[in-house]
């Protein structure tokens, strides 16, 4: 059963999250801090009633068992990325609002079928880019919209590390760079017209290593590295602009700014702040009616995912894939 209304007071929603095998039960954890955890659902037992013990709440290893018995005002989908399509299909078509972890769906062409269900259903469909939310990331936005530093001409990304071991159904593309692609279209405000790519499988059977050229409008670029071969986490940008460039690391949540003459870093004060947990409550904000320009769009992790086709159609082609996206 489901419950499109919005609700005023968070104490009140009810979501449950679908699939704690990975990135799931960091979901599950946010959301029962925040006091709207409802259930979990998982279809693995052993693991269901593991988290759902750990984290004071129900459990349920058939998806249509939670949604015939439990009222929810949202589901958390962490299933594997092939699975993202039937299981907010189902979940919507019972009236549900959602959030899908990233990517949205493994083919565009899902992407579009579930925004007509949100749109017949009338229910909130959004997607998991996490670094929307990391405060580097919003801090650099407002710079670059202040035009502190001038233009932003060109941004560069590195993500590495080894591969995650939960990660079975898709290459580093799909799993990695696009968190990447969503920032750069963030950042930009805009979305590429080519992409280019080169990847490779080294060790897995996906790609696990890529490089991404995403052109947008008036020469600016976006270059993304990503690699599930070095050893070493790493998970930092360059924001390149006419008058500096500015350079963020999204684990450290650190800035350091070079000008003609000098480096700044600018210091933030108190504690780190936990991306997911802003993420979810921008989510709750969401379903309570509450406008947040950092929520991504259904149409914009539709892009995400038109993006990654492309970049994985040129590395197999080694031809530029020119867009038209939305």
């Amino acid at each position: 059963m489901g419950n499109t209304d919005m609700v005023k007071d968070p104490s009140d929603l009810d979501i449950a999250v679908v699939g704690v095998g990975g990135w799931g039960k960091n979901h599950a954890r946010v959301l029962m801090d925040l006091g709207v955890l409802a259930a979990i659902c998982d279809a693995n037992a052993e693991r269901a009633k593991e988290f759902a013990a750990k984290y004071h709440t129900c459990y349920y290893t058939s998806l249509d068992d939670m949604l015939r018995e439990k009222i929810l005002h949202g589901c958390i989908i962490c299933t594997p990325t092939r699975t993202h399509f039937d299981v907010a299909k189902k979940i919507m078509e019972h009236g549900v609002n959602v959030f899908v972890e990233k990517p949205l769906a493994f083919s565009s062409a899902e992407c579009e079928e579930m925004i007509n269900i949100s749109v017949n259903r009338k229910v909130l469909l959004t997607s998991g880019y996490i670094e929307r939310f990391n405060p580097v990331v919003q801090d650099v936005k407002r710079i670059i919209k202040d035009k502190t530093y001038g233009d932003l001409l060109m941004l560069e990304f590195h993500r590495e590390n080894r591969m995650p071991m939960h990660i079975k159904d898709v290459g580093i593309i799909y799993d990695t760079s696009v968190h990447d692609i969503d920032t750069a279209m963030f950042l930009f405000n805009s979305r590429p017209n080519v992409v280019f790519a080169r990847a490779g499988a080294k060790f897995h059977s996906y790609e696990d290593f890529a490089t991404l050229m995403l052109g947008f409008e008036d020469h600016k670029a976006a270059i993304i590295a990503s690699n599930w071969i070095t050893p070493k986490k790493v998970r930092t940008f360059n924001a390149v602009c006419t008058e500096g460039i500015i350079s963020g690391d999204f684990i450290t949540q650190e800035i350091h700014i070079d000008e003609a003459e000098r480096t700044i870093t600018p210091r933030r004060t108190g504690a780190l702040l936990e991306p997911l947990t802003l993420e979810l409550k921008s989510f709750i904000g969401a379903l309570q009616g509450k406008a947040d320009e950092s929520l991504i769009s259904a149409t914009d992790a539709t892009n995400v995912t038109k993006v990654a086709e492309s970049a994985i159609l040129s590395s197999k082609t080694g031809s530029p894939i020119y867009l038209e996206l939305k």
